[in-house]
């Protein structure tokens, strides 16, 4: 393993978004179960504004139920916008930023996931734990 290979390497590329003002959270329910993402971030035009995640959702429901969202749940899913519950306090890296550098990042703080932006702010892409034990396990 290179000790500077940069997180470029690894990442999601092709990120699955939503816009800032691109609907409700079962909008984002529903896109986090089609393409099977935990993580989706929120950009206005091609810059990083928020993440939503799939553990911010389960806060609005009450529990962790979330294959069996009730009624009520979905319409309050329905109700509330993706910028009234996404993160926008994020902690971001850059492209070039080692796979090192992210992996200590990851396993000291509460999250699962980095964006991924160029010095603009312009989203490049997304690196997840499961990203960095693929790595791994490409490796041995």
């Amino acid at each position: 393993m290179k000790k500077r290979e940069p997180v470029s390497h690894i990442m999601t590329k092709d990120v699955r978004t939503l816009s800032l003002h691109d609907g409700t959270l079962l909008k984002a329910k529903e896109m986090m179960e089609e393409n099977k993402v935990r993580h989706i971030p929120v950009v206005s035009g091609e810059r990083l504004v928020g993440m939503l995640s799939l553990t911010d959702i389960q806060r609005i429901s009450y529990g962790a139920n979330f294959d069996q969202t009730s009624e009520v749940d979905k319409s309050i899913f329905d109700s509330l916008k993706v910028e009234q519950v996404m993160k926008s306090d994020l902690r971001t890296v850059g492209p070039e930023t080692t796979i090192k550098e992210v992996a200590e990042k990851l396993s000291v703080e509460e999250f699962h996931a980095l964006p991924v932006v160029d010095t603009s702010g312009k989203l490049e892409g997304i690196v997840t734990t499961t990203d960095l034990v693929k790595f791994l396990v490409d490796l041995y």
